[in-house]
């Protein structure tokens, strides 16, 4: 029975290595600058979907949005979830200079399979990386994510309150319909964050300092942030 646990153990450790080299994830090859195309790419996707898009009204309350591509979920008896993306904090002038992060978390279970999937989480609460900035954040519990809302405006409708924490877009493209977040961890990533912004700089710079300029690194995912943002499009309007 113990050297049954330890083949299924290793079949499973085979499936997610392997799971990891096939999607190809960007952030996996060292290349930041591939990553921030890859979620500058899901942004515009999810935006030019009109059955799944980011309703104006939730991107308004955005204080964060993270975006991970290609996040991998693999299962055989036991399971984990793995990715590398970016988180952008909303400042007085707009969506501020984005810090590179890391998603971990495991799962237990009997599903079978390997999965990729596009995942974007708006917080709506100021103090929403709180967490993430201290040490880690945990989604679930106090930071407990929900389905987001889809449509415009008029489709979404008046009364919803936006009430919840953090709001999750995500699309599958594998044998799961989706993805669990509960357990999942995002911490900063500052082995990518030191390499575009220097040595000394960290996720917390970047975030709270207001301080960090972007570079040519990250700016595809900034201008794919930016080309949405309610505010801008209802400014170029009224010009």
């Amino acid at each position: 029975m113990r050297n049954k646990r330890f083949l299924v153990c290793l079949s499973f450790l085979a499936a997610f290595l392997l799971a990891l080299r096939i999607d190809g994830v960007a952030a996996e090859t060292g290349d930041q600058a591939e990553r921030a195309q890859h979620a500058a790419n899901v942004i515009r996707q999810l935006m030019n979907t009109p059955e799944s898009n980011i309703p104006d009204e939730l991107l308004e309350r955005a204080h964060a949005i993270t975006v991970i591509p290609n996040l991998v979920k693999a299962a055989l008896g036991i399971g984990g979830v793995h990715g590398k993306g970016l988180v952008a904090k909303r400042t007085t002038q707009g969506w501020g200079t984005p810090a590179f992060i890391d998603l971990n978390g495991g799962s237990f279970g009997f599903q079978i399979g390997v999965s990729s999937t596009d995942l974007v989480l708006v917080f709506t609460r100021e103090d929403g990386l709180k967490g993430l900035l201290e040490d880690k954040l945990e989604l679930g519990g106090e930071a407990g994510a929900t389905a987001g809302p889809v449509g415009r405006s008029e489709e979404v409708g008046t009364n919803l309150r936006f009430d919840s924490p953090i709001y999750s877009y995500s699309r599958s493209k594998g044998l799961f319909a989706g993805v669990a977040l509960k357990g999942t961890v995002i911490t900063v990533d500052d082995s990518a964050n030191h390499k575009v912004y220097g040595s000394g700089v960290s996720g917390k710079n970047v975030l709270l300092g207001n301080e960090v300029a972007p570079t040519s690194v990250v700016q595809p995912f900034l201008e794919a942030l930016q080309t949405y943002d309610p505010a801008r499009r209802k400014s170029a309007k009224a010009e």
